[in-house]
């Protein structure tokens, strides 16, 4: 009888302890949302520093980006440079759009959730790509001026 006390006493006790190890701590918490808001406060300044809003990141980012992505391929065919040039350029905007997208979400959610990566990878991807067909848009109806580069 005193064994079936004492196991009956232990194994409580271990079901507590259990209990106390499966709940998060308020100060495991906070650290956790801070570092998610932290996180998320850097990919949206590298989002913006890379993304098509910030008026001075061409000269600074994304075009020693896109020649050093068409540099890499110019090494298969020095004629590749241009065009692949041209598509680093648009991959580095559309990577910081993606950036920004994800930093906003992290900065701007107060709970944390489980996130579709596959389903914001693909509303960026639109989102980026319908922004850059109204800028053409823009710039076939002759809204926006484009310099005279040939």
């Amino acid at each position: 009888m005193e064994n079936f006390q004492q196991v009956s006493q232990e194994s409580s006790l271990v079901g507590q302890a259990s209990q106390e190890e499966l709940q998060p701590t308020a100060d495991g918490i906070f650290r956790q949302v801070t570092f998610t808001k932290l996180k998320g406060g850097f990919f949206l300044v590298v989002g913006y520093l890379l993304s098509p809003l910030c008026w001075w990141n061409d000269l600074v980012f994304n075009l020693p980006i896109a020649y050093f992505f068409g540099y890499i391929c110019s090494l298969l065919s020095p004629k590749l440079l241009l065009p692949c040039a041209i598509i680093g350029y648009w991959l580095s905007n559309i990577i910081g759009i993606l950036l920004m997208q994800a930093g906003a979400m992290d900065v701007l959610q107060n709970q944390p959730q489980q996130r579709d990566l596959k389903k914001e990878l693909f509303t960026g991807l639109v989102s980026s790509t319908v922004y850059t067909l109204v800028i053409l848009a823009l710039i076939q109806l002759k809204i926006l001026d484009t310099p005279a580069l040939f």
